[in-house]
This record gives structure tokens, C-alpha cells and sequence, in this order.
């Protein structure tokens, strides 16, 4: 078995828990690849790496070697970075929590030997999330204009709200006058979309969701639509300028960019281990079922 360990930001906490994983590796003879600006942060901070390792450079070196797993240490974040990584490559993620949250990375560091282990032994479900494609004139995110979570359209800073002409397979739907919008895949449900009222989205629903950002006309709602949609829109407002993000990364658009939303042409693969259930995730995180007060 080959794995690729990815993360992003090695902190001083974390230690203890990224040298586990680097233990149970190369206990269980796991060829391990490490993303190489990653591996430069692990031999600054001297973790030991007792066993065979190579470094990992980007989403080309998927062609060169034959890769089974990816895991990223870190929260959802690191996660959505590893996206970027693996892109189109099919390669299903494994996700460490060192975060917080953890709706994406949901192993927790208490069970890191525990989840390496039912890895090599094959206990484990594939899990397929849909992710959107943003088309753009003119272009937008370079090589990886798609997201896992998320498109925002947004205004900067301080500036008043702006207006979102938005068209369902272009027909006119609505014009939001809003601090933004939100274009949210069923995996994205549970981020910003969810802190902005939107629903929880099982991930094999097959749709998007459509919240605004503080909307100036409260009977303006968050609404669910078929994937096989393609959104369009049109922004306008007093700023020069405005925000177009994929998951956490952003460029500047200007009222005369054409921008539409529809699903991508390939999906993301998660390792589900058996324990470790989509149910069993909302629940924990968002406190379903508690009752604070006992």
C-alpha cells in the first residue's frame, strides 16, 4: 500500500499526533510519500521518520507513482488544500482532525493508530462527493476552477451590499441584493452555507444549495436545486470590485465578468471507515440529541 501524507501548517501541538502517524506508517510497512513543502516542515521541527519516505511534489507525481490513499493532517481546511492536490486523480483522502470542527476530516487524533490499521486492512467504504465547476469570461482559478464546498460571490471590506442577478438554465430567477451569495455543494452544506441558514445536505443528494449572505429583503430564503442546474449571474454595485471564492481560495471580479456555477466532471473520493458515518459526524459536531443543560 501507497500513501501520500499531506498537510499544511505543522504546529507545535501537533507533534505528538504527527509523529504517531509517521510510527504507525512505517510499523505497518505503508510506503509513504510526503507533500514536499510539508516534508521541508517536519524536518525543521526534527520528526522522526524511521522508515521509507519520498517527497511528493504535486498533482503530476499521481501519473509517476501509484498512489492509494492520501492523508492530511490538519482540519477542513487542510482538506480542501489536499483537493487541489489531488484533483481529477480519483485518489481517495483520508482525513486526520487536528482542527477543530471536522466535518471533512473526521478521524479523530485519538484514534490515529486505531484508523491507519482498518486502512491496510481494507475496513473501509469509498464515499463519491460531487464538487462544482465555475465557467468563467474571462477566466478565473487557473488550472483548478473547481471547488469541494463552495462559490461565493461577495462584496470587499467595507463597501455597501451589491446586487446578484442570478439565472436557473437561463432563465431569470432572482436579483439578490445582499452582502453575497453562496453556491454550496451537499459537502458544503455544513460550512458557510449552514452559518448563514442554509440546510444540512446528505452528500449523495445530488443538488446545490443557493443561500444569501444577509440578504436585504428578509423573505429572500436559501434554496435547494437539482446539480444538473447550470447558475448564472450578474453582479453589479457601487465598488469597483468584488470577491469570487472557490472553498478558501478568492480573486477579484469586476462587473463584467460572466460567471456561471455547474457540477464538475468528476467527483472527490472519501475513505468512509466503517465506524465513522456521515450520521455519526453531524451528530457529534453539531450537538444533535444533547441536552446542555443535563
Amino acid at each position: 500500500m501507497q500513501v501520500v501524507v499531506f498537510g499544511k501548517q505543522l504546529k507545535q501541538k501537533d507533534l505528538p499526533q504527527v509523529q504517531e502517524v509517521f510510527d504507525v506508517l512505517f510499523r505497518e510497512g505503508i510506503t509513504t510519500y510526503i507533500y514536499t513543502p510539508f516534508l521541508q516542515q517536519l524536518i525543521e521541527a526534527k520528526v522522526r521518520l524511521s522508515g521509507p519516505h519520498a517527497p511528493f511534489d504535486d498533482h503530476r507525481s499521481f501519473r509517476v507513482h501509484r498512489i492509494d490513499f492520501v492523508i492530511t493532517l490538519g482540519g477542513d481546511g487542510t482538506m480542501l488544500n489536499a483537493v487541489t492536490l489531488v484533483r481529477d486523480s480519483g485518489v481517495p483522502m483520508l482525513g486526520i482532525n487536528l482542527g477543530r470542527l471536522g466535518f471533512l476530516a473526521t478521524i479523530d487524533k485519538a484514534h490515529i493508530s486505531d484508523s491507519i490499521e482498518k486502512l491496510k486492512r481494507g475496513q473501509y467504504i469509498i464515499e463519491e462527493r460531487s464538487t462544482l465547476y465555475l465557467e468563467s469570461h474571462p477566466e478565473l482559478f487557473g488550472e483548478i476552477p473547481f471547488a469541494l464546498n463552495d462559490c461565493t460571490l461577495l462584496k470587499r471590506d467595507t463597501s455597501s451590499m451589491i446586487t446578484i442577478h442570478t439565472f436557473l438554465n437561463g432563465d431569470y430567477l432572482n436579483s439578490y441584493w445582499a452582502d453575497g451569495i453562496i453556491i454550496a455543494t451537499p459537502t458544503g452544506s455544513t460550512g458557510y452555507s449552514l452559518s448563514c441558514g442554509g440546510p444540512v445536505i446528505f452528500p449523495d443528494s445530488g443538488n446545490f444549495v443557493l443561500t444569501p449572505v444577509a440578504p436585504h429583503n428578509l423573505n429572500v430564503r436559501p434554496i435547494v436545486l437539482s446539480d444538473e442546474s447550470v447558475i448564472s449571474f450578474e453582479i453589479e454595485g457601487r465598488a469597483d470590485n468584488f470577491i469570487c471564492t472557490l472553498d478558501s481560495r478568492f480573486e477579484l471580479i469586476n462587473a463584467h465578468h460572466q460567471l456561471a456555477v455547474r457540477k464538475n466532471d468528476f467527483p472527490i473520493r472519501f475513505v468512509q471507515l466503517q465506524d465513522v458515518t456521515f450520521l455519526n459526524t453531524i451528530r457529534q459536531k453539531l450537538g444533535w440529541g444533547e441536552d446542555v443543560r443535563n
